[in-house]
């Protein structure tokens, strides 16, 4: 972890020059997205399996009509149609699970008061008005809401709610081009109804949470819509269901 918190000071040294009064926050959002890039080919990998998930799916699904009362005989047809076309039912799954712990070491690198036992340093900086050590609350019980702090914060929830607001169209469209499965488990398009709201989730993540946790999620989550909207353009159901972080 103080790796990671060395990496982000000695970027913000970099920067100082370039954001004299917020080289911190600048390197906590210069750095996420440096991570977002790092981990990129895995995202590649999880869109790739996808794609490879979705073409197969009606070829899937005639098997289950087929077999649907031989369940054994059902798992070995389709484990033998992945094999021969050299994918995998969770070839979309695994490279996104393994994004997962970069995205938590740096969470809470940028949402803890102490690292290693010693003050987290890079808490005690300030974006213009705003420390990054403190929350949306503190600035709300300052009474600056729409000026100082306030205002930073009102800044990064219109960036969120502009990706929020794209996301929800976006999911939205794919849905109403996915095809229907007759064969759904039950309760799944309950679940599909309300995976659109999912987006705007990230407005209460950004209020109650450090500074610079906000911008490390805000920063993520906008590398997240427009690396989705790249890798998934030409493939809309799937694009519906991909992890929005």
């Amino acid at each position: 972890m103080s790796v990671f918190a060395t990496l982000v000071e000695r970027l913000a040294d970099l920067l100082q020059p370039l954001f004299p009064s917020a080289a911190t926050a600048a390197a906590i959002v210069v750095f996420t997205a440096l991570v977002r890039l790092a981990v990129h080919p895995l995202s590649r990998a999880a869109a790739r399996g996808q794609k490879a998930s979705a073409k197969l799916a009606p070829r899937v699904a005639e098997l289950r009509a087929r077999h649907a009362k031989n369940p054994e005989r059902l798992q070995r047809e389709v484990m033998a149609l992945y094999s021969r076309e050299r994918t995998s039912p969770v070839a979309g799954c695994l490279p996104s699970l393994l994004q997962l712990p970069a995205f938590f070491v740096l969470y809470h690198l940028f949402s803890s008061s102490s690292i290693g036992g010693r003050p987290n340093e890079l808490l005690s900086h300030t974006l213009f008005a705003a420390p990054l050590g403190d929350r949306w609350t503190d600035a709300v019980g300052r009474g600056e809401i729409v000026d100082g702090a306030g205002a930073v914060y009102l800044v990064l929830f219109a960036i969120v709610t502009a990706v929020a607001v794209f996301n929800y169209r976006r999911t939205k469209s794919q849905q109403a081009a996915a095809p229907q499965l007759p064969d759904a488990p039950p309760g799944l398009g309950a679940m599909l109804r309300f995976l659109p709201l999912l987006s705007f989730a990230t407005l209460i993540t950004v209020a109650v949470v450090p500074l610079a946790a906000a911008l490390y999620i805000v920063t993520s989550t906008t590398w997240s819509a427009a690396e989705r909207a790249l890798l998934y353009r030409d493939m809309p159901a799937a694009g519906a269901l991909a992890n929005p972080m």
